[in-house]
C-alpha cells in the first residue's frame, strides 16, 4: 500500500491523526504512508516514525482554488498511491484525491463529497471521540463497529529529540536543576476556552513555593496573557517562572515539554502534545468538553465546573459572564496536580 492523508489543519488534531497512522502501519507494515498537511505540520509529522514523507499543503486553510487542488492532484498523480484517507470533513478536502486519481478514497460523510470518495462513510456519531472516527476509516465499515473504541486505539507517542531540548534549553537560559511544570494558558479556538491569568498565577506561585519552575508556553498571541501571570508573582519567584510564549518554535515546544513532569493546560494543541511526550495532564475545560477530545493519557486530571450552561462550545461566552472559567478556583486545579505526587 502507499497511502495519502489529507491531514487536519489544527495541532491537537494533528497529534490526535496518529493514532491512525499506528493503527495502518500494525494492519500494513511495509505501507507508505505520506501526510499532505499546512507547513507548519511537518516538523510534527517528522516526529511520527510511521509517517514516511510530509507533503507541504501550499493552500491556504479555508480556500477553495479548485485549479491549485487540481494542479497539486495531477502532480501527486505521479506518485501511484494506492489509497488515500481524507480526514477533514469538506468537499474541497477531497479534491486533491479525486484529481490525483487515487482509487481507494476513504473518508467521513461531510460537505457534499459523493462521487469524490469511493469509501464514504456514513454517520461518524456512532463514534463518540475524535480519535475514534480517524482509527475507524483504517477498518472496513463492517468491522469498524467492534474493532475501535477510545480504549483500543493507541496513544499518539511523539518522538522527542533530547539533544534538541538541551540546545534549546541553554538558548533560552533554562535549567533542569529542580522539577519543571508546564502552564500553557493559551487557546487559538477563543476566549471560552482560556482559564483566567489570576488563576494560572496562583498556581504557579503554590507550585514555586513546592520548589518547582514554571515554563510558559504559548506563541506570540499569548505574550499578554503570559506576562500577566508572572508579572503577578512576587519579585523573588518570578526568578523561578520562565516566560517561552512566542520564544520558541513549535517543535522546540514539544521537546520543551517533554521535560516538564505535570502539564496544566487549556483545551489546546499544546494540551494534546504534552500528552504525546508522556507528561502528566491536568486539562481544564470552559465551554468545551472531554467527551470528543481528551488528551490521550492515562496521567490525566480533567477540571471543570458545573453549571448549567457548559459545555456550549462558543469561542466567546454568550452570556458574557464567563463563569465557567472565572468560577473554577484555583484550589481545584492544585488538587488535581497534587494527585500525581
Amino acid at each position: 500500500m502507499k497511502i495519502l492523508v489529507i491531514g487536519p489543519s489544527w495541532v491537537g488534531d494533528m497529534v490526535m491523526s496518529q493514532s491512525l497512522y499506528i493503527t495502518l502501519k500494525k494492519q500494513h507494515p511495509e505501507a507508505e504512508i505520506d501526510v499532505l498537511a499546512p507547513a507548519w505540520c511537518k516538523p510534527i509529522l517528522e516526529r511520527m516514525p510511521e509517517v514516511s514523507n510530509p507533503i507541504e499543503m501550499p493552500i491556504g486553510h479555508g480556500a477553495l482554488n479548485v485549479l491549485g487542488r487540481r494542479a497539486i492532484g495531477k502532480k501527486l498523480a505521479k506518485t501511484d498511491y494506492t489509497h488515500a484517507f481524507v480526514l477533514p470533513n469538506s468537499a474541497k478536502s477531497a479534491l486533491i484525491p479525486w484529481f490525483a486519481g487515487i482509487p481507494n478514497r476513504t473518508g467521513w460523510k461531510g460537505e457534499f463529497r459523493y462521487g469524490l470518495l469511493t469509501d464514504l462513510r456514513a454517520d461518524k456519531t456512532v463514534f463518540q471521540y475524535m480519535v475514534e472516527r480517524y482509527v475507524a476509516l483504517a477498518f472496513s465499515p463492517a468491522e469498524m463497529r467492534q474493532n475501535v473504541s477510545l480504549a483500543q486505539c493507541p496513544v499518539p507517542q511523539l518522538e522527542v529529540d533530547h539533544i534538541k531540548l538541551k540546545l534549546a534549553a541553554e538558548r533560552l537560559g533554562l535549567s533542569l536543576s529542580k522539577p519543571v511544570v508546564g502552564l500553557c494558558p493559551g487557546a487559538e479556538f477563543g476566549p471560552a476556552k482560556r482559564w483566567p491569568d489570576r488563576h494560572y498565577s496562583e498556581v504557579a506561585k503554590y507550585l514555586i513555593e513546592q520548589g518547582n519552575h514554571i515554563w510558559l508556553f504559548g506563541s506570540k498571541k499569548d505574550q499578554e496573557v503570559t506576562s500577566k501571570i508572572k508579572s503577578a508573582l512576587s519579585p523573588e519567584k518570578q526568578q523561578s517562572c520562565f516566560d517561552l510564549a512566542g520564544q520558541t518554535s513549535l517543535i522546540e515546544a514539544v521537546d520543551l515539554l517533554a521535560a516538564c513532569h505535570t502539564v496544566v493546560s487549556n483545551d489546546s494543541g499544546l494540551m494534546h502534545v504534552s500528552a504525546a511526550v508522556g507528561c502528566n495532564i491536568v486539562a481544564i475545560y470552559g465551554s468545551s468538553s472531554p467527551r470528543y477530545t481528551p488528551p490521550l493519557t492515562k496521567s490525566l486530571e480533567v477540571v471543570h465546573s458545573d453549571i448549567e450552561c457548559r459545555p456550549c462550545f462558543k469561542r466567546e461566552c454568550p452570556l458574557a459572564h464567563l463563569k465557567c472559567l472565572n468560577e473554577l478556583v484555583p484550589s481545584h486545579v492544585i488538587n488535581a496536580i497534587k494527585r500525581f505526587n
